[in-house]
């Protein structure tokens, strides 16, 4: 069995690398694959994997990097505008090396939510359909990560500034969102499978303030703005207006309540409780 993981070089495909061979599968099997040679040397002489360089736009390299393979891990790429052409490449590619078996790291509800994350990964997963290959899709909910900025803002600031009213989010760590990844290749009876994953607790904008407080010991609150007031001390602060609309716009799939799923899904995939939110703040403040 040779298991081919995309995007290794990265946080989600780098930890899918590590908890595949914490669940025994043997380096030999695991190839890591991305586009950064120094970095996938990185992987190599810290994990033992063999890499490959793959670029989603370039078919030539992902052929290379599939033969032989049995199993493919598509980690979704990180460029929006791109990634429905780029996953369509991937998708293509392992289809012509006979690959019997696709992991697909998808977002929440695709099929019937307004997130605005959700087109590109909406068009992947019909293309995957399309293309008769066996898959295994992981729709995954909100990172803790996507909250580093935040919250060591709040913590300079004394305030958690955010559009999303008192909309709740389920949020996991990255390394709970790979586990399941390993817990799919190396488990039976996920073939045709989708899961909704997401964090087992949902959080409100005034229980991240209190959690961060607690993490850091300073007392930080929560300001709630409406999605024009937030636009404005975006656009003030420097950020560009098209990434202040997206930024805004999320916030609004968080008030709709678009990421608050606790389905259980993860923790049941990866057999523990996800990472709690105070217990990752708890890291960051030791950092």
């Amino acid at each position: 069995m040779t298991i081919v993981v995309s995007g290794a070089t990265g946080n989600v495909g780098r930890f899918a690398v590590e908890h595949l061979l914490a669940r025994g599968v043997a380096a030999s099997d695991i190839v890591a694959a991305g586009r950064a040679p120094e970095r996938l040397a990185s992987v190599a002489e810290t994990t033992g994997v063999r890499t490959a360089v793959i670029d989603f736009s370039d078919s030539t390299t992902m052929d290379a990097a599939l033969a032989g393979a049995d199993t493919f891990v598509l980690v979704s790429g990180t460029e929006p505008g791109r990634r429905v052409a780029q996953h369509q490449n991937a998708i293509d590619a392992a289809k012509r090396a006979g690959i019997n078996r696709l992991v697909y790291t998808s977002a929440l509800n695709v099929m019937s939510s307004s997130l605005i994350l959700g087109p590109d990964h909406k068009a992947t997963e019909e293309a995957i359909a399309a293309s008769g290959i066996p898959a295994t899709v992981l729709r995954n909910g909100w990172y803790h990560e996507n909250h580093i900025d935040a919250y060591e803002q709040a913590v300079r600031t004394g305030t958690y500034t955010a559009s999303t009213g008192d909309g709740r989010v389920a949020s996991a760590s990255r390394t709970d969102y790979a586990e399941a990844i390993a817990a799919v290749v190396t488990t039976d009876g996920h073939i045709g499978a989708t899961y909704e994953l997401s964090g087992d607790t949902a959080w409100t904008g005034t229980e991240f303030a209190a959690t961060a407080s607690a993490a850091s010991g300073r007392n930080i609150s929560f300001t709630s703005l409406s999605s024009d007031e937030h636009f404005a001390v975006l656009t003030a602060a420097g950020i560009d207006e098209g990434t202040a609309r997206f930024l805004v716009a999320l916030d609004a799939n968080m008030r709709e309540g678009l990421l608050d799923n606790t389905t259980g899904d993860l923790s049941r995939l990866i057999g523990h409780p996800t990472q709690p939110l105070a217990e990752y703040f708890a890291g960051l403040a030791q950092e």
